[in-house]
């Protein structure tokens, strides 16, 4: 079976596919365009999906009519036609878990940076800019007691939920689409509406799997709503907001600061007037960028392929529904 990876990958993952038997391909040049990287899948039984340039979409099927099996190095698949796969008996794997504490730590750090400011002063720094001291420039806000607003308790929200609790004592509200008994149990976390969310909430983290009524969710009659010394996190897909929005809410003063590791479009432009703005930090989704994580997303995606190189199901696997419909 052809296995096509499409950029390097920790080599805990290549390992297990090699002692598979697997026959490998991986490009030199990484940077492939849509043609170039299409003409790889057409030759392969197998992708080892690495990142979301490309879409798996009905066209992409159609010209692909090899392909048996996807395997993401991601926790999302939004880039995936998802019923498509589906018609043609496509599982589609992911990598959950192992890097719930690794996105959930950037989601912290976000809240944490946003709140004092932090990357508008690093660069003060870098500028040899520091100033007389002055008792009102640039204060920032602590967060012990306020109120986390999570949006989609998954895996990674209720890993920020429990750091936020533990660290600040903060309050936990939720909005998600169903209730999280043990968030609840453990943390007192308490399910809200939406409106009750984007209004309650002093931190509001996003952290819902990205579909395509969610686009733009968080745009200005969202943000108007909010507390204004609200602080926005987004570590999940930035889709999620209408940037030119969020800009006009913090230089309106309907939200206090806002802190991103995914953006719209991604990559974020340089000349973004986001990134002139003291109270918004702003990292290159870096969410899953450990040591730890990655190695863990590679051996996940890789014990995928090789399950289904078996005759086996996927042991994680993003359409489970694929197995019913044709068992």
């Amino acid at each position: 079976m052809k296995v096509f990876i499409n950029k390097r990958i920790p080599e805990t993952g290549v390992e297990i596919l090699k002692q598979a038997g697997l026959q490998i391909t991986l490009p030199e040049n990484e940077n492939l365009s849509y043609e170039e990287w299409l003409e790889y899948c057409q030759n392969a039984d197998v992708i080892l999906s690495i990142g979301g340039d490309f879409k798996y979409d009905k066209a992409f099927f159609e010209a692909c009519p090899n392909i048996k099996a996807i395997a993401l190095y991601s926790v999302g698949f939004d880039h995936v036609d998802i019923q498509e796969a589906n018609q043609r008996n496509i599982p589609i794997g992911n990598t959950p878990d192992v890097l719930s504490r690794a996105t959930s730590d950037v989601a912290f750090l976000l809240m944490q940076s946003v709140a004092r400011r932090a990357s508008y002063n690093f660069q003060k720094v870098k500028e040899g800019n520091w100033g007389a001291f002055d008792p009102l420039h640039a204060l920032g806000q602590e967060l012990y007691g306020k109120t986390l607003g999570i949006f989609g308790l998954g895996r990674i929200g209720y890993q920020m939920a429990e750091k936020c609790r533990k660290a600040f004592d903060m309050e936990i509200i939720y909005h998600n689409r169903s209730h999280k008994e043990e968030a609840e149990t453990e943390l007192g976390a308490k399910y809200v509406s939406f409106d009750e969310l984007i209004r309650n909430s002093d931190v509001l983290s996003i952290h819902a799997n990205f579909t395509p009524e969610h686009k733009d969710l968080f745009n200005y009659s969202v943000f108007e709503k909010m507390n204004p010394n609200a602080i926005f996190i987004n570590t999940a897909r930035g889709g999620f907001q209408n940037e030119q929005d969020l800009y006009r809410a913090l230089t309106e003063r309907k939200i206090w600061g806002a802190g991103l590791d995914v953006t719209n479009p991604e990559p974020m432009s340089a000349d973004s007037p986001l990134l002139e703005l003291s109270d918004v930090c702003v990292l290159p989704h870096i969410g899953s960028a450990t040591i730890e994580a990655r190695e863990g997303m590679a051996r996940l995606a890789a014990e995928n392929i090789v399950a289904f190189s078996n005759g086996d199901k996927m042991p994680y696997c993003a359409n489970p529904e694929v197995y019913a419909e044709h068992s």
